[in-house]
């Protein structure tokens, strides 16, 4: 099937890429001229592991492309995808600027039958907006059909989430646009629900929502089990290996971050608070997740007793390991913390630092690191911020005889305490 995809960002492109991949005809449209032209010469502007290889290969292969105009898009599709960001409001609420731009844009070309679709994340009802919209703005009488299309698509590993799914959910009123959205998604083998669009809508936000419950849960049994002197990994793996429960996000840490649980969660409460009814529980999630860091950084207070001047390497800055986002990471939270009381940094990240920049300008206190070896070189302490599996690797016996004193605070209880006891670290980690 032909398929224009409206937005390269994480999903717009790892989904284009993915398309083409299993044999479908795919151009992906974006506006920002700048990333189209390094798109099309061979350049990827977001980190993804195996995204740059299955991108050049469909590219080679004639099955993907690039345009910055959604004329060009829509005319050479059969299905055109929404992709585009749906950043929050300062309430929490989700701004719609962006899917409202797009719709009327598609309006403005549409000259056959399309099928349009909800990518991008969006509150329950935004699929009838967009076909108001659509209708409100297209030039003639011209049949379409607007389809919720969620994407399920975890940071690191989108395309294995996206080639091999869970399920694949299909919101739509219409016979005709389910059977080709069945035809589409016929090289991946997963469960398909077909469901309304508001049921599909909700679908993503409550799952989303669920998921950070379950992390702020495995964070709100940290707090119990180091008053009780019990190891929250020992109680979530007993807890985990129930088939009712699951071992998957129940980590505990410095909280979620990224750029979709805060947001999701938030706008989620909001979707509740306007529907009328008051989700609680979702805002004590909140309230969890926010105070995880809190306590992290006060363990590191009380450790070192004064901030001021104190040199800490800090390693990682995305929001998670096998990404270069920084958007809501907890890792970028915690060194604005830290350079806000007044110490003196030095970081490392193997992906994100460039964009990490963008929020930590370097400086006299900010120190970026290449090597992570040498991140804690003369440092009073280190924090793992990001749960790097490199980072577990490292030699740990050199960085603790390279350090001023020896202070190791684990934010994602990636090592083994009684090992880095025995190496000499003050060892300090969540929930152990």
């Amino acid at each position: 099937m032909k398929i224009s995809i409206i937005g390269t960002g994480y999903v717009g492109l790892v989904t284009g890429a993915c398309f083409a991949e299993v044999g479908h005809e795919v151009v992906c449209v974006d506006a920002d001229a700048n990333k189209v032209r390094t798109l099309q010469a061979g350049g990827i502007p977001i980190y993804e592991p195996g995204l740059e290889d299955l991108v050049l290969r469909n590219v080679a292969a004639g099955r993907l492309s690039f345009t910055q105009s959604t004329a060009d898009g829509v005319a050479r599709s059969e299905v055109v995808f929404i992709a585009v960001p749906t950043p929050p409001n300062p309430d929490g609420s989700v701004d719609l600027s962006y899917i409202e731009s797009v719709a009327r844009e598609i309006a403005g070309c549409l000259e056959g039958y399309r099928i349009i679709v909800d990518k991008s994340t969006v509150p329950v009802k935004t699929a009838e907006k967009v076909a108001e919209t659509v209708k409100r703005y297209r030039r003639t009488e011209v049949e379409f059909d607007v389809v919720s299309n969620p994407e399920f698509l975890r940071e690191g590993f989108a395309i294995d989430d996206l080639m091999k799914p869970d399920r694949i959910v299909i919101g739509t009123n219409s016979a005709r646009a389910a059977a080709r959205m069945r035809e589409l998604y016929a090289p991946f083998e997963a469960p398909l629900i077909v469901t309304d669009t508001n049921s599909a809508e909700l679908i993503k936000h409550a799952a989303n929502s669920f998921l950070a419950l379950k992390i702020s849960y495995a964070n709100a049994l940290s707090v119990i089990c180091e008053a009780s002197g019990a190891n929250v990994q020992e109680v979530t793996r007993g807890m985990g290996l129930d088939a009712r429960i699951g071992t998957r996000f129940l980590q505990a840490g410095l909280g979620f971050g990224g750029s979709c649980f805060p947001k999701d969660l938030s706008a989620f409460i909001q979707i509740s608070d306007q529907l009328g009814y008051d989700f609680r529980l979702l805002k004590e999630v909140q309230r969890i997740n926010h105070g995880q860091m809190e306590r992290f950084v006060k363990k590191i207070e009380d450790t070192l007793w004064v901030l001021k001047d104190k040199r800490i390497g800090v390693l990682g800055l995305a929001f998670k390991q096998n990404t270069d986002d920084v958007r809501s990471s907890p890792a970028i939270d915690l060194c604005l913390r830290l350079l806000g009381g007044g110490a003196r940094l030095r970081v490392h990240d193997p992906k994100a630092m460039d964009k990490a920049k963008a929020m930590l300008s370097p400086g006299p206190n900010l120190e970026y690191v290449e090597d992570p070896g040498k991140v804690a070189e003369g440092c009073e302490a280190l924090v793992i911020a990001t749960e790097w599996p490199e980072f577990g690797r490292l030699d740990w016996a050199a960085i603790r005889a390279s350090m001023s004193t020896a202070i190791l605070f684990d934010g994602r209880n990636l090592l083994d305490p009684a090992e880095m006891k025995s190496l000499g670290f003050l060892y300090k980690s969540v929930g152990r």
